[in-house]
C-alpha cells in the first residue's frame, strides 16, 4: 500500500505586511499630531491673533494708532474683512483723541487679483461712521487728514461700492468759524450693481452764520485719488440766502478743485460778507445761476446770469484768495439796469412802490426815510468792509430804467485796493447826452476823504421833462463841470463837509412861452396861453456858477437869458442843513398887464421846497429905474455849453427895466 504524499508546504506572500520600524512609528506620530493640530487649529482659529500686528502696520504707515476691537474674516474668492468698535486716532493738536470711529467696517476684497498687485474692494460697508476732519490751529498747516502717505506710483485701490448705515461727518475750522455736522447714509443704488449715492443732511455755522444743508453724491468713488472727481447735489440756506450746487468735486479731503452748476438766491447780496468773505454793496433780492469753479486759491463764478432787484445781470466773476486780501475781478453786464438797484452804492434803500423789488428790511428803511426831513442818505460806510478786499470790476448797462430821471446807459469802472476806492470812471447817458464822472474814496483812515469830478456835455433840455408835452416846448444842451471834495463817513456826511464849485450852463435854445409862464414869471401871459395856445421863445443863454464852501453853495453868477425875459439871480444852498435860500428877480422885456415884476423866492428844504414870490418888491415897480450889465457865463462853462452853429454864447447888452 502506496503510502499518499505528504501537503507541500505554503509559499510566503510576495506582500507580506510588515511591522513598521520605530523610524516609521516616528513618522506615523508626527502625522497624526499635524492633523489633530490642524483640527484644534480650525476648531480654535482666531483672526483677532492679527490685529496687532495690523494695527502696527497701520501706525507704521500714518503715524496714528489703529484699535480694533473684533477682527473676522471670511474667506473666499471675493474674501469679506470685517472689524468692530474701530477707532483711528486724531493729531495731536485736534479737538477730540480719535480722528475716526465706526460700530463695524466691513471691507470686501477679492483674492487673485491682489497676489497680481492690484487691489480690488467690491464694496465698503460702515456702520455708525463718525468721521471729524479739522484744520490746523496754525494757516497754512496740514489738516488732521493728512496722514496718508505719498504716492508711490503703485495702482490706486479699486473701489465700486461704498455703503454708510446711519453716519456723522463733522467739519471744524475754529480760525475759519466754521462747524458744519452733517448725518450720512447711503440711499439705493439706481440700479443692479451700482454704486448706491450718498444722502447726507445737516446744519452748523459757516463762517459764523447758522446754516442748514442737504444733498447727496451720486457715486463717491476714489476718494483719496485727487485727479478722479466725483459728483455730488448740495441744497443749503444760510438764513435768507439759499444756494443750490450740482457737479463734480475733486480731493474731497482738500475741496480744493470742484465744477459745480450753482444757483444763488436771498434777500440782500451784503448779506454774503459774512459767508465768503467779500464784501457787496447793498442789494434788492436776487437770484443767480452760473458756474462755481474752484482750483485751489482761485474761485470762478462763469456765465452767471439772473436778476438783482428789477435790473438783469450777467458776467463773470474771479476771487483770488492767495495774497494777504482776497481780490475780486469781475465783468458785467445788463441789458436793462433799474436805476434804484445801484441805491446800496450809497447806504440807501431801492424804491418800494407798486412794481419795484425790494426786501422787508429795506422797506422798513425807506419808510423810516420817508418820514426823514431831509434826503442825503447817512448811513455811514463800513470801513472793514471796505479794507477787507481788493477789487476790479467792469459794469455796463446798456439800457437804464430811471422814471425820475432820464438815464440812457452806464460804464463803471470800480478799483478798490486796500481801503481805496476809485471809480474810474463813472459815465451816464444822459438825454441825450452825458456825465462822465472820476470818483476817489480814501477809506484808509477813520475819517473817509472823496473827491468827485463830473463833466456835463451835451444834455438836451427838451429830453429832462418826462411829460411829452412839456418835452416838445424846450430845446437845447446843458453842460457843465462838478468838483467837490470832502471828508465823513456817509454821503450825506461828504456832501455837508465838501468844497468845490458847481457850475451849469446853456447856450443856444427855446423854451415854450406856456412853461415859461408856468413857472410864475408872468401870470397874464401864462392865462393867454393856457388857453389861445403857445408860441417858443428863443433861449440865449442859462448858467449857474456856485462856490462851495464847507457845504454852502454860494451862488456866483445865476442868469436866465430870453427874448422876453431876464432873471438873475443870487443866494445859497446848504448841504449840511439840506435848505435852500434863492432870490429870482425877472425883468420881463415885453409889457404885460398882469405882470407881477417880483422877485421870485426859492426856500424850504431839498425834500419840501417852496415857491413864492416877493410881494415886497412889488411896489417899487416902475419906480426906479435899473440897468443891468452884460450877462457873460462864467469862463469855465465857455467850453461846455452848446452855444449853437458857428456862435458863441449870446449873453450880453444893457436892459432898462
Amino acid at each position: 500500500m502506496n503510502t499518499p504524499p505528504a501537503p507541500a508546504a505554503p509559499r510566503a506572500s510576495r506582500w507580506r505586511l510588515r511591522r513598521p520600524g520605530k523610524r516609521g512609528q516616528r513618522w506615523l506620530a508626527a502625522s497624526a499630531l499635524l492633523l489633530a493640530a490642524i483640527v484644534v487649529l480650525l476648531l480654535l482659529w482666531d483672526w483677532n491673533w492679527f490685529k496687532g500686528p495690523l494695527e502696527r502696520m497701520v501706525q507704521a504707515r500714518t503715524g496714528r494708532a489703529l484699535h480694533i476691537g473684533d477682527l473676522d474674516v471670511d474667506l473666499g474668492r471675493t474674501s469679506t474683512v470685517r472689524a468692530d468698535r474701530v477707532t483711528f486716532a486724531n493729531a495731536s493738536w485736534a479737538e477730540r483723541p480719535d480722528m475716526a470711529r465706526a460700530d463695524r467696517v466691513e471691507i470686501d476684497l477679492r483674492l487673485w487679483p491682489l497676489l497680481r498687485g492690484s487691489v480690488q474692494l467690491p464694496e465698503i460697508r460702515l456702520t455708525r461712521p463718525d468721521l471729524l476732519l479739522q484744520t490746523a490751529p496754525r494757516p497754512g498747516e496740514p489738516g488732521n487728514w493728512a496722514f496718508l502717505p505719498g504716492g508711490d506710483g503703485g495702482r490706486a485701490p479699486q473701489l465700486r461700492r461704498l455703503r454708510v448705515d446711519d453716519g456723522r461727518l463733522q467739519f471744524l475750522d475754529e480760525a475759519g468759524r466754521t462747524d458744519i455736522q452733517l448725518d450720512v447714509h447711503s440711499g439705493p443704488a439706481r440700479q443692479a450693481g451700482a454704486a448706491p449715492p450718498l444722502l447726507l443732511e445737516g446744519k452748523g455755522r459757516w463762517r459764523g452764520a447758522s446754516f442748514t444743508v442737504r444733498g447727496g453724491t451720486e457715486s463717491p468713488l476714489e476718494l483719496a485719488d485727487s485727479d478722479h472727481p466725483f459728483r455730488l447735489h448740495l441744497d443749503g440756506h444760510a438764513g435768507a440766502t439759499h444756494a443750490v450746487a450740482s457737479g463734480t468735486l475733486t480731493n474731497p479731503f482738500q475741496l480744493q478743485v470742484f465744477d459745480l452748476q450753482f444757483r444763488l438766491s436771498g434777500k440782500d447780496l451784503e448779506d454774503l460778507y459774512p459767508l465768503i468773505g467779500i464784501a457787496l454793496p447793498s442789494s434788492p433780492p436776487y437770484r443767480l445761476d452760473g458756474r462755481l469753479k474752484r482750483d485751489y486759491q482761485v474761485w470762478r463764478y462763469e456765465k452767471f446770469s439772473g436778476q438783482v432787484g428789477d435790473s438783469d445781470l450777467a458776467g463773470d466773476v474771479q476771487i483770488d484768495v492767495a495774497g494777504e486780501r482776497p481780490r475780486l475781478t469781475a465783468g458785467l453786464v445788463s441789458r436793462r439796469l433799474d436805476f434804484d438797484d445801484l441805491a446800496g452804492f450809497v447806504g440807501a434803500p431801492p424804491r418800494t412802490g407798486g412794481g419795484e423789488t425790494a426786501n422787508a428790511e429795506q422797506k422798513a428803511k425807506a419808510a423810516a426815510l420817508a418820514a426823514r426831513p431831509t434826503v442825503l442818505p447817512d448811513t455811514p460806510y463800513n470801513l472793514a468792509k471796505l479794507r477787507a478786499m481788493d477789487a476790479d470790476v467792469r459794469w455796463k448797462a446798456q439800457r437804464i430804467n430811471s422814471p425820475t430821471l432820464p438815464l440812457d446807459d452806464m460804464d463803471a469802472h470800480l478799483r478798490l485796493d486796500d481801503g481805496l476806492l476809485r471809480l474810474e470812471p463813472l459815465n451816464f447817458g444822459v438825454a441825450g447826452g452825458d456825465i462822465r464822472s472820476t470818483v476817489r474814496m480814501d477809506a484808509r483812515r477813520p475819517q473817509i476823504t472823496t473827491a468827485l469830478d463830473a463833466s456835463v456835455r451835451g444834455v438836451q433840455l427838451g429830453r429832462l421833462f418826462p411829460d411829452a408835452k412839456l418835452a416838445e416846448q424846450a430845446s437845447g444842451g446843458i453842460g457843465g463841470q462838478v468838483r467837490l471834495s470832502g471828508t465823513g463817513n456817509s454821503i450825506a456826511a461828504m456832501l455837508g463837509s465838501s468844497d468845490g464849485s458847481v457850475a451849469l450852463g446853456m447856450g443856444r435854445g427855446h423854451v415854450g412861452n406856456l412853461l415859461m409862464e408856468l413857472a410864475g414869471l408872468d401870470v397874464a401871459e401864462s392865462l393867454k396861453f393856457l388857453f389861445t395856445g403857445d408860441r417858443q421863445i428863443p433861449l440865449r443863454c442859462a448858467f449857474a456858477d456856485f462856490g462851495v464852501d464847507n457845504g454852502l453853495m454860494q451862488a456866483r453868477a445865476l442868469a436866465f437869458d430870453t427874448t422876453d425875459t431876464l432873471v438873475v439871480g443870487e443866494g445859497s444852498i446848504s448841504l449840511k442843513r439840506e435848505e435852500l435860500d434863492l432870490l429870482l428877480r425877472p425883468r420881463p422885456k415885453d409889457k404885460s398887464i398882469l405882470a407881477l415884476r417880483s422877485p421870485l423866492r426859492i426856500g424850504g428844504t431839498f425834500k419840501d421846497p417852496s415857491f413864492r414870490p416877493d410881494f415886497k418888491a412889488l411896489g417899487l415897480r416902475g419906480a426906479i429905474a435899473l440897468t443891468l450889465g452884460s450877462i457873460t457865463p462864467p469862463a469855465a462853462l465857455l467850453a461846455t455849453i452848446e452855444t449853437g452853429p458857428g456862435k458863441d454864447a449870446d449873453c450880453g447888452g444893457h436892459y432898462a427895466k
